[in-house]
């Protein structure tokens, strides 16, 4: 299995497990049944099947939910995965889905399915593959001034990462433990990431600090798509959020809302909260959308806006390799 982010592979050896369910001739094997891995960064879901001979496939696909007498959906259907999955291989011998800008709402079990061209050739794979995405986050705990910081995640992360630990933005350990301990003063900022990894680091912690931090600095998606624009920020804990927003210009002296901005109504929301969390969401994507985006909020003793984050939308552009046709690639209509 391998896991990436955008530019980086981070290769995972695993012992591997096989899991295969079938009877006569029927089964679909998985190379690992969980994976737990980083909000933002890449995966691959592996598998491979059989089937009586006599028999040719015709349609093969993954998906995550159920209904008795209903047949599954194909992920590639669901908006939510539009312009983020890719599948790698054949009708002879297994798939690769690749997931791309993994969101924590993809937490899911991931079974394979695939169908023939005979009455009731229809086969799936039990019990499928649970994929956790974990974002990270700094806890802090111990006296006034010596504490112990923990990297902490929602899910134990599958490749035993090496950790690496940032004060005021620069680097000072890298450790394989997610615990660390220091001396912090008020005005010092923490924050963690996973070596490989290092452009997905945790929002960082601070008594007396202000900061705007994106998950990445520069993002491509396709027309038609939703992005998430990832972003957390910090400020004194004495002081109270008035108002927090997304912003491309300015208006005279001030930034101006996204939101009253005339063509982002029922387009954009804002996911974020008055706590640390900021992230926008741009659903429909349109070539216009191409922008730098900010962050900006306002609390009751300041102001501060983030660097933007450039946002580039393109339109899909298809090419074909005529010694390799796959069954199927996942692309927005134009």
């Amino acid at each position: 299995m391998a896991l990436r982010t955008a530019g980086s592979w981070l290769v995972v050896f695993l012992w591997s497990v096989t899991v295969v369910l079938g009877q006569y001739g029927w089964s679909v094997t998985y190379t690992t049944q969980s994976i737990c891995t980083l909000k933002g960064s890449t995966v691959e879901l592996t598998c491979s099947y059989t089937y009586p001979s006599g028999h040719k496939v015709t349609s093969t696909f993954w998906f995550t939910k159920m209904e008795t007498g209903v047949e599954p959906e194909d992920i590639g259907q669901d908006p939510e995965y539009a312009g983020r999955l890719e599948y790698h291989g054949d009708k002879e011998n297994g798939y690769t889905l690749t997931i791309r800008d993994l969101r924590e709402s993809d937490s899911a079990t991931y079974k394979f399915r695939f169908i023939t061209d005979q009455t009731r050739g229809r086969y799936y794979g039990d019990p499928g593959v649970t994929l956790s995405v974990t974002g990270l986050q700094v806890k802090v705990t111990g006296g006034h001034q010596d504490k112990t910081l923990t990297c902490s995640t929602t899910c134990t992360l599958t490749d035993n990462p090496t950790y690496i630990w940032y004060k005021n933005g620069h680097i000072v350990k890298e450790i394989t433990s997610s615990l660390y301990s220091d001396y912090f003063s008020d005005a010092d900022s923490y924050s963690c990431a996973v070596k490989g990894h290092e452009d997905l680091h945790s929002a960082a912690v601070c008594k007396k600090c202000w900061s705007v931090t994106y998950t990445h600095q520069s993002i491509c998606a396709l027309k038609g798509s939703t992005v998430d624009i990832s972003c957390s920020y910090t400020y004194p804990s004495y002081h109270e959020i008035k108002h927090a927003f997304w912003f491309t210009k300015w208006s005279g002296m001030e930034a101006e809302d996204l939101s009253s901005v005339p063509g982002y109504e029922g387009h954009i929301e804002y996911l974020g909260d008055k706590k640390s969390d900021c992230t926008l969401r741009i659903t429909d994507l349109r070539l216009n959308d191409s922008a730098g985006y900010r962050f900006r909020f306002i609390t009751s003793g300041g102001k501060v806006a983030g660097s933007p984050v450039s946002l580039t939308v393109t339109a899909v552009v298809l090419e074909m390799d005529p010694t390799s046709v796959r069954e199927r690639e996942y692309h927005t209509d134009m």
